[in-house]
């Protein structure tokens, strides 16, 4: 392993990617880049300059971090250098762009140096493009992060710290405790430890940031791109009690309150069909908790202004 550049985490533990992996099929554990796609208005990063990532006993884990964006330039960079600076050395960086018509490709090209691999085309929905993101990611523990949050400093190590001291635990999954964000403004602080009994009824666990370990998408398949809002909450619904997860007691994101699931009323239907079909919640008790948080919603948005 190498260091191209001490000051970014994405740089600091690079490895050579072979000849014969340039072509774009598989290197080192994960895919160099996508194929080719003719709406495709862009590409770059680490990886198209032959530096991969990898891990080994001295690197610790390797950590992906995927970002979708679409139009975001007004928070992409904040989000880009929350990632980079973070202090723990072996993370790679993916962002999937779907196509953006704004500033936001002109600042990703600003800090490709310390991209692993971006690309900006078309794609279905935010959970096509995380999909995307898994295809390609390297790590053995990976994250989505969205395009107007930001990584609180050390986070990362955080996450990594904790994993590490319980090698005798098989983790699949690893959440904490975010800040929800208007402009710099603290508005809560949210993120429960996961329990089936909770989680069947309610999206109590913070998804922004967290851990899950590779195999839990060898397992249980991608995203469910048919949902536009609760495909995460959907897909940890997969593997029911089973789930192997765990909690870090740290604020690790600020989440900026206006993203895909807090704008939009849709979240609690999505939420709804996903325990049913997924979770195999009682219809009933279903829609009485549906109706019960669009109440909840509306009464702390009055109260929120």
């Amino acid at each position: 392993m190498i260091c191209l550049n001490a000051e970014y985490s994405t740089t600091r533990q690079v490895v050579g990617i072979p000849e014969a992996s340039q072509s774009g099929v598989a290197a080192i554990e994960g895919r160099r880049c996508l194929p080719p796609n003719t709406l495709r208005s862009g590409e770059g990063g680490l990886r198209l300059q032959g530096h991969g990532k990898s891990e080994d006993e001295q690197s610790g884990p390797l950590v992906t971090i995927i970002t979708a964006v679409f139009n975001g330039e007004k928070t992409i960079e904040q989000t880009i250098l929350s990632v980079i600076s973070q202090s723990y050395n072996n993370l790679e960086y993916i962002i999937i762009d779907a196509g953006s018509t704004d500033g936001t490709i002109d600042i990703i090209k600003k800090y490709e140096h310390a991209i692993n691999y971006w690309v900006s085309e078309p794609d279905g929905g935010i959970y096509d493009a995380w999909n995307k993101g898994v295809a390609l990611a390297s790590g053995t523990w990976i994250a989505f992060l969205g395009s107007d949050d930001l990584y609180r400093e050390g986070a990362v190590q955080a996450y990594i710290d904790f994993v590490s001291s319980r090698t005798d635990l098989d983790i699949e999954y690893v959440s904490s405790k975010i800040n929800l964000t208007n402009d710099e403004k603290v508005l809560r602080t949210v993120g429960l430890p996961w329990s089936w009994e909770i989680f069947r009824k309610y999206m109590k666990v913070a998804h922004v940031g967290s851990l899950h370990h590779k195999k839990l998408f060898e397992k249980y398949g991608l995203f469910d791109d048919s949902y536009r809002i609760t495909g995460d909450y959907e897909f940890l619904l997969r593997p029911g009690r089973h789930l192997n997860a765990y909690f870090l007691d740290e604020i690790t994101v600020n989440m900026h309150v206006g993203g895909v699931s807090n704008a939009d009323s849709r979240v609690f239907e999505e939420s709804t069909r996903a325990k049913i079909s997924t979770g195999g919640r009682n219809v009933v008790a279903s829609q009485i908790e549906k109706y019960w948080a669009i109440l909840k919603w509306k009464i702390r948005s009055q109260l929120l202004g």
